[in-house]
C-alpha cells in the first residue's frame, strides 16, 4: 500500500484532553476537584517514569494528582490497607496501581481491592465483566485507547475481521471483547496458537499486544490491513515491525506516539467521568432529601 495513514496518537490524545478541559472547569465550579491517586510500590525506574508522566498529565489538565510511593518491602496486607483508605477518601475519584508490583505482592488481590467506582484503569474482574457485557464505565485504558483511535480516524470496525495477538487481562482480552461488541469478528491469539502468521494474514485489523519487540512481521500483514501496535519495549520499539508492516498496511500506529499517549488521555477521561458520577450522586442525594 502506498502512503498508509499514520495514526497519530498525540493528535488523538490532544483532542480528548481538549474536550475534557471544560468538563474539569465545570466540576471545579461545583466544588469537585477531580483527583487521581497513583500508587507505586518499589523503585522500578520505568514504573516511576510512567507514574510521573501520568501525574504530570493530570496536573496539566487541572486534575489533582495524589502520588503514593511505597517501599519495595511493602506487604500485600499493607498495600491493601492503602487501597482501602483511598476507597474511603471522598476526595479521590480514581485509583491507579502501577504494575508490575514486586513479586512477593499478590497483584490480583490488590487490583480486586480497588472499588469499582474508582477503577479508572480497568483492572478489576468486575470491571472486565462489565466491559464484556457493554455497560462498563471504565474499560482498561489501552483497549479504550485503541477504540478511540479507530473512531477518531473513522476507521470502520463493524464487519471487519480483527486478530488480537496477546491475551493479557488488561489488554488482549478486553480489547477483543470491545471489538466484538462493536460487531467485529475477533480471533484472539497467544503463545500456544498454531499457524499464527497464517491467521494474522487474514486479518483486516491486527492488534499487536504480545509484549515482544518487532514480533509481528510485515509478511504476515494482508495488504490494506490496519495495524494497531499496543506494545512498548526497550528502545521505543513496538510489538509490530514498523518498517516492514507499514508498507503493507492502510493505517498503522507508530511507536512511540501511537497508542501510548491515548492510553494516558483515556485514564484522564475516566477520572473525570468518575468525578462527574460523584457529582451526579450528590445531586440525586440533594433532590431526594
Amino acid at each position: 500500500m502506498e502512503n498508509p495513514i499514520i495514526l497519530d496518537g498525540r493528535k488523538v490524545a490532544q483532542d480528548v484532553k481538549d474536550r475534557l478541559k471544560p468538563r474539569v472547569e465545570y466540576l471545579k465550579k461545583k466544588g469537585i476537584h477531580p483527583c487521581l491517586a497513583t500508587i507505586l510500590v518499589g523503585n522500578n525506574p520505568s514504573s516511576a517514569t510512567y507514574v510521573r508522566m501520568k501525574g504530570n498529565a493530570c496536573e496539566r489538565l487541572g486534575i489533582r494528582s495524589k502520588r503514593i510511593h511505597l517501599p519495595e518491602e511493602t506487604s500485600t496486607e499493607e498495600l491493601l490497607h492503602v487501597i482501602h483508605e483511598l476507597n474511603e477518601d471522598h476526595s479521590v475519584h480514581g485509583i491507579l496501581l502501577q504494575h508490575p508490583v514486586p513479586a512477593h505482592i499478590d497483584e490480583r488481590a490488590a487490583f480486586e481491592a480497588i472499588h469499582i467506582d474508582k477503577d479508572v484503569d480497568g483492572v478489576t474482574s468486575i470491571g472486565f465483566g462489565q466491559t464484556a457485557f457493554q455497560f462498563g464505565r471504565y474499560p482498561s485504558c489501552t483497549p479504550a485507547a485503541i477504540i478511540q483511535i479507530l473512531d477518531y480516524y473513522q476507521l470502520p470496525i463493524e464487519g471487519k475481521y480483527a486478530v488480537v495477538v496477546g491475551r493479557s487481562p488488561i489488554l488482549g482480552k478486553p480489547v477483543s471483547m470491545m471489538l466484538l461488541n462493536r460487531n467485529a469478528t475477533v480471533t484472539t491469539c497467544h503463545s500456544k496458537t498454531k499457524n499464527l502468521p497464517e491467521i494474522v494474514r487474514q486479518a483486516d485489523m491486527v492488534v499487536a499486544a504480545v509484549g515482544k519487540p518487532n514480533f509481528i512481521k510485515g509478511e504476515w500483514i494482508k495488504d490494506g490491513a490496519v495495524v494497531l501496535d499496543a506494545g512498548y519495549n526497550e528502545g521505543n520499539i513496538g510489538d509490530a515491525d514498523y518498517e516492514t508492516c507499514r508498507p503493507r498496511s492502510s493505517a498503522i500506529t507508530p511507536v512511540p506516539g501511537g497508542v501510548g499517549p491515548v492510553t494516558i488521555s483515556m485514564l484522564l477521561k475516566h477520572t473525570v467521568d468518575a468525578a462527574e458520577a460523584k457529582l451526579a450522586g450528590q445531586t440525586r442525594h440533594v433532590s431526594n432529601a
